[in-house]
């Protein structure tokens, strides 16, 4: 059981950091495009996206789930990251604050000669730490703790994550409670490390 919890905790480890760079960045250029960018129906296409924050995961699970079976996608790691790496909330949240950042940057670094990327990685970013920390927090966070949707995509024993092998230490019968508690212990650190290295940026 040892050797498998860790074999769950390394894959564990894996699945979350791509969820949660991959998260990062594409809420980071959608949020660039709805609020530094003009284009033809921009607020109305922003606000379809964010109204699916109204429609509940679980209905929204099932046709994902249909689709990547017929895509013949489940029980691989394309299942285990991409769905979860696209977040209207994530857009949000930083879209509001790329807004308070003055446009005068923009300007100044597109006289400069920078193209609509280079304002993005060189200004934009930059200046938004804050909410990018804020963003991994979560996003780690949600990755790391989730159980359902790992536990629908995949049942090769290979490719489960850590809240499945937790359940592993519970059966019909009988809990190895010694085991559980230890073993939940030790799945808490990655969130520490992650809140200490971000609380500087999580707070402000």
């Amino acid at each position: 059981q040892a050797a498998g919890f860790l074999v769950f905790y390394a894959h564990s480890i894996f699945v979350t950091i791509c969820i949660t760079l991959g998260t990062v960045f594409t809420s980071s250029l959608a949020a660039f495009a709805f609020s530094r960018l003009r284009f033809p129906g921009r607020d109305a296409i922003f606000l379809g996206y964010l109204a699916t924050l109204m429609v509940p995961a679980i209905v929204i699970m099932l046709p994902v789930y249909a689709l990547l079976s017929n895509l013949r996608l489940t029980n691989t790691y394309a299942a285990l990251i991409f769905p979860p790496m696209f977040s209207a909330y994530g857009t949000f949240l930083l879209r509001q604050f790329f807004m308070t950042i003055p446009r005068e940057l923009e300007e100044a670094a597109i006289i400069d000669g920078a193209s609509p990327f280079g304002v993005y990685r060189h200004i934009i970013l930059p200046l938004s730490k804050p909410a990018l920390a804020t963003l991994t927090t979560f996003a780690f966070l949600h990755s790391w703790n989730d159980f359902l949707w790992p536990l629908m995509v995949v049942d090769r024993l290979a490719l489960k994550t850590l809240p499945i092998g937790l359940a592993h230490f519970q059966d019909s019968y009988t809990t190895e409670y010694h085991l559980l508690m230890a073993a939940s212990v030790i799945v808490m650190i990655p969130v520490l490390i992650v809140f200490l290295i971000g609380q500087r940026y999580f707070v402000r």
